[in-house]
């Protein structure tokens, strides 16, 4: 160590706007001739170091300097928070060498101050304070620091000891309320750019702080349209590659993405600023990695309530299971019934009368699209004629104003099954 009486060493982390130097608060010189006293093994790695220094700011170093052996100069510290680096920076703080406290560091600073007993009993403004002064008067007052502060506790377990994650949480939700004033408020704000502000800064998240950022939000009221963009954003960029049926994490988080979809004020799912291809595209995924058969439902339900604006293309789903059609009519089919029963209770809403009521020509959307749906899968010659009729039943008759559509995908079906129709055609 040299003859200097303080060492700006700023931080290896990467750089940060927001940053509070710790500034050295002893004036005794440290001289490079001012042999160690103590060893202290962190992780295997060992700092020689004096004891006044250690005593004088950490409670734990106190006791266990006081319970050496006469013989003994060295101490062992197990599962130090951050590990070496971190303590290294801890002993700075001890000597009063500066450094900088970040939003990449605090966490472990706060932590192994936490560890060594750096409280107010043993020095004013020491390293726990000050590092929960960082947090309150830096990190939680931004929505960035926050989010970067709750990414560090992923590693840290040690964190939830000291509620970091928890006011992180509670920090981004409040800043996003903010943001969402803001952005009413101001015209500049307003629109795509502001909301990828923040939705681009919660895809790196994992996903359990993710759901707990957005339950938070949730419960403040940030805006609906906001949480089903970051929704969105978060399911692109976690879930794309390869989708592994057997990958549990996967599975996790779509079905955290349909518990995450929210209502509208009367429960409804017809949220139409939910985009349906999304709501499909997670339908698909989750139909190959086998997520939970409540979530499945809830995706089918949803869509069935926004069925009329789909296309082909979205209904065209492949089958997972051996043996079995090129598509998954079933899921088509209970698709079909979520519509359905969403127009009844529309019916029963507002009284019905299928020649002039907004039911009706979603009935009529539906039913062309339907057609088509019958169209491209009657020349699967997998398909089971039970699957087959299902679907043709299950529409109302005031569906189509015309049944062409209906009798190709029929003659279609029975050119490709002629040798095994012929026992059930009376169900036609």
């Amino acid at each position: 160590m040299g003859s200097d009486s303080t060492l700006s060493l700023p931080s290896s982390s990467p750089p940060c706007n927001n940053r509070s130097s710790v500034p050295p608060t002893f004036t005794t010189r440290i001289f490079s001739d001012v042999a160690g006293d103590i060893i202290v093994v962190v992780d295997g790695e060992s700092f020689l170091l004096h004891k006044f220094p250690l005593v004088a700011r950490s409670g734990k170093m106190r006791k266990m300097v006081r319970d050496l052996k006469d013989s003994s100069s060295m101490i062992e510290l197990r599962d130090f928070p951050g590990g070496p680096s971190t303590f290294e920076l801890t002993m700075k703080f001890c000597y009063g060498i500066n450094f900088d406290i970040t939003a990449f560091n605090v966490v472990s600073l706060r932590c192994a101050a936490g560890y060594l007993e750096m409280t107010e009993d043993y020095k004013e403004q020491n390293l726990i304070f000050r590092a929960e002064n960082y947090l309150d008067q830096i990190v939680f007052r931004s929505f960035h620091e926050s989010v970067l502060v709750l990414c560090s506790c992923e590693t840290q377990e040690i964190a939830e000891t000291y509620e970091i994650p928890d006011r992180c949480v509670e920090a981004i939700a409040m800043n996003a309320c903010r943001k969402q004033l803001v952005s009413g408020l101001s015209e500049e704000l307003k629109g795509r750019d502001c909301l990828e502000m923040w939705t681009e800064e919660l895809s790196a998240l994992g996903i359990d702080y993710y759901v707990q950022v957005v339950s938070a939000m949730a419960r403040l009221s940030v805006r609906s349209e906001s949480i089903v963009a970051s929704l969105v954003h978060y399911a692109k960029t976690s879930l794309k590659g390869i989708i592994d049926r057997n990958c549990q994490e996967q599975r996790k988080i779509v079905e955290a993405m349909v518990n995450l979809l929210p209502n509208d004020e009367k429960g409804s799912y017809s949220l139409s600023i939910i985009p349906l291809g999304f709501l499909f595209g997670m339908l698909k995924v989750g139909t190959i990695i086998d997520i939970e058969i409540s979530c499945r439902l809830e995706l089918e339900r949803r869509i069935g309530h926004q069925l009329e604006t789909a296309s082909l293309d979205d209904l065209l789903i492949p089958s997972v299971q051996n043996e079995d059609s090129m598509y998954d009519v079933d899921t088509v089919h209970r698709i079909l019934t979520f519509f359905l029963e969403r127009i009844e209770e529309e019916d029963d809403e507002c009284g019905y009368d299928s020649d002039s009521t907004g039911q009706h020509s979603s009935l009529l959307k539906v039913g062309r699209i339907m057609d088509a749906y019958l169209v491209e899968i009657a020349p699967d010659p997998y398909l089971s004629l039970h699957k087959f009729t299902a679907i043709i039943e299950t529409l109302p008759e005031h569906s189509r104003i015309v049944d062409d559509g209906i009798y190709r995908a029929i003659d279609m079906y029975l050119k490709v099954n002629k040798n095994t129709i012929e026992q059930s055609l009376f169900m036609f």
